[in-house]
């Protein structure tokens, strides 16, 4: 059952919707009293018992560790961002984020593994020390119980594991679009479930991003949730009804708007301009930071992502697409390459067998990707 064929059934129901508790109102993680809209929807269906636990807890963990991101930026300083050697800003709420939903994850769930981005060995030593403190103290804010040092460390590096092709796994990247955090512009909490190799639920939250897209100045902080069969909702970050989402109903690219990244090392803007030309796209994008691109296409503010290749070398890493990409194919869109393959999560830490990714809704995609063959094509006999 999907998320537009479950609301009359929600509707025909004597709940009274501003009484079912939100997430940051239950003050341990406890199954038995994990959202009551989950319990709601199983009551409904049996079907959608399907990784109901798995939900709730994702959607917990994750709403902590973005409140804890909201706080960070609040007193954010110079000397709490560091840069990876892949040029990327790494901030204390980077860590402290996945060290909280690493640990939520871990007391649910003790036997799955994560793959995370990030890991400890920049709080360790002299050099780590006073981040390191201010990282345990910001995951101390968050938890049930006080953590030590080593524990926070423990949590942070639980996010090695490798990935596979079987089994189950969580992959989780704590603050996407780190520059946007920066910035105080968009940025998303991202967690996703991948069973088989097969992305299976997502939760994604924007804390910057307005409930109502069209109207800039409305409310701010956006949760979404995905689970595979079930379709694509969204509420409030920090609580409330959710509601289902589905992407766009744009038939003609003319009329469309694309989404694309900020940043141009994580996509060819050239390339986008061309295949926008081609489609006769004459709308101006929609540029943001990490996986609230998804979001957008996935509730209809946007009907393309774009993230083309900027180099023969570069792979995407499957923590900057598992949310994003079943939120989008649970609201209807589709989600391929450059060439057309599904993303392929069974490979290990990274996406090695795709290049590049496009998300569309599902009446423009095939155009879509033919715009982008065209336009690579002839780049490449250039």
């Amino acid at each position: 059952m999907t998320g537009k064929q479950l609301l009359p059934l929600l509707q025909k129901t004597s709940i009274v919707w501003s009484k079912i508790p939100p997430p940051h109102s239950i003050p341990k993680l406890n199954y038995a009293r994990a959202p009551a809209l989950v319990r709601v929807y199983s009551a409904l269906s049996p079907s959608i018992a399907y990784l109901e636990k798995e939900r709730a807890v994702a959607i917990e963990a994750v709403e902590r560790a973005s409140r804890v991101c909201q706080a960070v930026f609040k007193r954010l300083v110079n000397e709490e961002t560091l840069t990876k050697k892949d040029k990327s800003p790494v901030t204390v709420a980077d860590f402290g984020a996945q060290a909280i939903i690493n640990q939520i994850l871990e007391q649910s769930f003790p036997n799955d593994p994560i793959v995370g981005e990030e890991d400890s060995k920049d709080l360790q030593g002299d050099e780590g020390k006073v981040l390191c403190e201010k990282v345990v103290g910001l995951v101390n804010t968050a938890v049930e119980h006080p953590m030590s040092v080593d524990e926070v460390l423990r949590a942070i590096d639980r996010g090695q594991y490798e990935g596979s092709g079987s089994g189950r796994y969580w992959t989780l990247d704590p603050i996407d679009g780190t520059k946007g955090f920066l910035r105080g512009e968009q940025y998303a909490v991202c967690l996703a479930l991948v069973i088989d190799g097969t992305v299976r639920l997502g939760v994604l939250s924007s804390p910057n991003m307005p409930w109502k897209m069209s109207q800039p100045d409305s409310e701010r902080g956006v949760l979404m949730v995905a689970v595979e069969g079930q379709g694509a909702f969204q509420r409030k970050l920090g609580g409330g009804g959710e509601l289902p989402i589905s992407t766009s109903s744009v038939t003609d690219t003319t009329h469309a708007t694309f989404c694309e990244s900020v940043e141009s090392g994580h996509t060819n803007h050239i390339d986008n301009a061309n295949i926008a030309r081609l489609l006769g796209i004459t709308n101006q994008s929609l540029r943001m930071d990490g996986q609230c691109k998804y979001g957008a296409v996935a509730r209809g503010d946007a009907d393309i992502y774009l993230r083309l290749p900027t180099s023969e070398t570069y792979v995407d890493k499957i923590w900057d697409h598992g949310a994003g990409n079943i939120i989008v194919r649970e609201a209807g869109g589709r989600v391929a390459d450059v060439y057309g393959r599904p993303l392929d999560f069974s490979l290990g830490r990274t996406l090695r067998a795709n290049r590049g990714v496009v998300a569309a809704n599902a009446n423009v995609f095939d155009a879509v990707i033919a715009a982008v063959r065209e336009t690579l094509d002839k780049k490449s006999k250039a």
